[in-house]
């Protein structure tokens, strides 16, 4: 079992994280000198706590994906009303994956283990979430689920990339458009006569 850590280590560490995501978003290429000098500590007190690059890295995506879960979880998805719930989490998980853009990106992109069994709990919590919205009248009851959230995960996508650009607004506003998007579409039904089909 791993000892707990002091809490100024525990700062320090968070420290050199937090600086690190916002340098490698701009320079994946940054060095560790770098990455120590903006987190405002000795190169000595990186390798220190990560013996290298590689571990810092493993450890800067593990810990986004624990803030990713941490932002799903505070919204209450499987207790909230799922309008409410869905709201939330769209705009909880947007912020996260414009803070740590690099360190998301880069779980999609490498085997991480705790990252990817993480994602896989929020997938989970995500059906739940999507069924509810469908048993409480938010989705029409013959939608396809999976299609939906595949949808939906596409569009968070887009709107992550325009808050990490800090194009057309922030959190909020950007998951306002996701759901909106997400609910309504961009069509206008009443064009279609009641057909959903073509």
């Amino acid at each position: 079992m791993k000892r707990p850590l002091r809490a100024d280590t525990e700062r320090t560490i968070r420290a050199i994280l937090e600086a690190s995501e916002r340098v490698l978003a701009a320079n994946p290429a940054a060095t560790m000198e770098q990455l120590a000098k903006a987190a405002g500590v000795a190169r000595t007190t990186v390798h220190r706590r990560f013996a290298t690059r590689d571990a810092l890295l493993d450890e800067l995506t593990g810990w986004a994906a624990r803030q990713f879960a941490d932002a799903v979880d505070a919204a209450r998805p499987d207790a909230a009303p799922p309008l409410v719930a869905l709201y939330q989490v769209t705009a909880n998980v947007l912020r996260v994956k414009t803070d740590w853009s690099f360190s998301m990106n880069r779980a999609t992109e490498n085997t991480h283990p705790e990252a990817d069994r993480i994602h896989a709990e929020v997938s989970a919590t995500c059906v739940r979430l999507f069924r509810r919205a469908r048993e409480a009248g938010v989705l029409r009851p013959d939608i396809d689920l999976d299609w939906t959230r595949r949808v939906y995960y596409a569009l968070i996508h887009e709107a992550a990339k325009e808050g990490a650009e800090g194009e057309r607004g922030d959190a909020d506003a950007l998951a306002t458009r996701v759901v909106d998007t997400l609910l309504r579409g961009a069509g206008d039904a009443s064009g279609l006569g009641g057909r959903t089909g073509i």
